[in-house]
């Protein structure tokens, strides 16, 4: 038999045998798909004494039903001949395809966490310092171990191909100018991510927190692996790379509590009867579904030569309500001066006085001569 013959024949038993391992790939394709079928209902069962679980498995129930076949594909693989022509780019590439979709899973997994523990501590409560604490965390750590998850994926693809070994190996043996150079090139990514692991284990902002950052007034309304979004209270976003929060100084009206201080700021005349001011502010802040009960009190802070500065104290649960409270409080008492003490607004006090006019000097008239006798 020549040359040719022999080939004709082993081409022929490759075309044999990948048709019976296709045929035996759509039944393992098949029977996976079944199997997740039956085990997606069991283990949403048996996960739903648990809140975490129940997350774990609605997150990984698409992910897993690509994984199920692609693991049996690649088992599927291992019995056929060894020298099968295409044997070996399909199981690099089922292996490829493999890690990806287990990454996928890893992924789903982490997010199916992330979202349990998030429901497991609600933020619109009244007192969410705790949940805004714990879903900070959870976030920020959520994203950094997904990176790791597809970097980890990453590095495991690029090393099932040979010239990505060498690759690697070559950089690594050049890694004097490369790596500082990438390092270089890179040091503001890994400064931002060293940030966020800073920013979710010190927590020196949360989510929902009210800063105050360049000027500006604003709510955390997202933390990101890089930066954090800043909702200003005019519906402007303000983004902020997180490396910037560890270098700058900044102000946070919610690190360890809602509760806040606010004053209203009057200028009034001498004239008026701080006391009668002072019993109405309370009367106001009592009445005043924005004030929390702690504070409220009337001070004369200021004297000038034409007029005094009253300051009014006051507490609220949060920022919102106490910028409510003190417009309300501001309004209603220049109202209640006006009404009550108008005479008691900021005046401009002016003494003229005017100098009598001059009088003329008095003339005596004159006798005509008597005559001679």
């Amino acid at each position: 038999m020549n040359a040719s013959a022999w080939e004709a024949r082993l081409k022929a038993l490759d075309i044999e045998l990948w048709g019976q391992w296709l045929i035996g790939a759509v039944i393992i394709v098949v029977a996976a798909l079944l199997l997740h079928r039956l085990l997606r209902p069991l283990a949403l069962r048996l996960a739903r004494f648990s809140v975490v679980a129940t997350a774990v498995v609605r997150h990984g129930d698409r992910p897993a039903r690509w994984a199920l076949p692609m693991i049996g594909l690649l088992i599927a693989t291992q019995g056929v001949p060894e020298g099968t022509t295409g044997l070996n780019g399909l199981q690099h590439w089922l292996g490829v395809l493999t890690i990806l979709v287990i990454a996928w899973l890893g992924m789903a997994a982490i997010a199916g966490v992330a979202e349990a523990i998030s429901e497991l501590h609600p933020s619109n409560v009244a007192d969410n310092l705790h949940a805004r604490r714990i879903q900070t965390q959870t976030k920020v750590l959520a994203r950094i171990a997904s990176g790791a998850v597809m970097l980890a994926a990453l590095a495991f693809v690029l090393m099932t191909f040979p010239r990505a070994r060498q690759l690697g190996a070559s950089l690594l043996a050049s890694a004097g100018i490369a790596g500082l150079v990438m390092g270089l090139a890179a040091r503001s990514v890994f400064s931002n991510l060293l940030a966020g692991l800073q920013i979710a284990m010190a927590q020196p902002i949360r989510l929902d927190d009210v800063l105050i950052v360049e000027g500006e007034w604003g709510r955390v309304e997202e933390i990101t692996s890089t930066y954090v979004v800043l909702k200003i209270w005019d519906e402007r976003r303000l983004i902020i790379p997180l490396q910037w929060f560890i270098e700058h100084p900044f102000q946070n009206w919610t690190r360890s509590s809602a509760d806040i201080l606010g004053t209203v700021m009057l200028w009034v005349d001498y004239t008026l009867p701080v006391a009668q001011l002072r019993e109405k502010a309370q009367t106001m802040c009592r009445s005043s579904t924005h004030w929390d009960g702690r504070v409220c009190v009337v001070q004369v802070t200021d004297a000038t030569d034409r007029a005094i500065q009253l300051r009014i104290l006051v507490s609220a649960r949060d920022s919102g309500q106490n910028f409510d409270l003190r417009c309300e409080l501001r309004e209603g008492l220049i109202a209640y001066i006006q009404k009550e003490f108008p005479q008691s607004l900021p005046r401009l006090r002016a003494l003229v006085e005017s100098e009598p006019a001059p009088t003329a000097p008095s003339v005596k008239p004159s006798l005509p001569p008597s005559p001679a006798p």
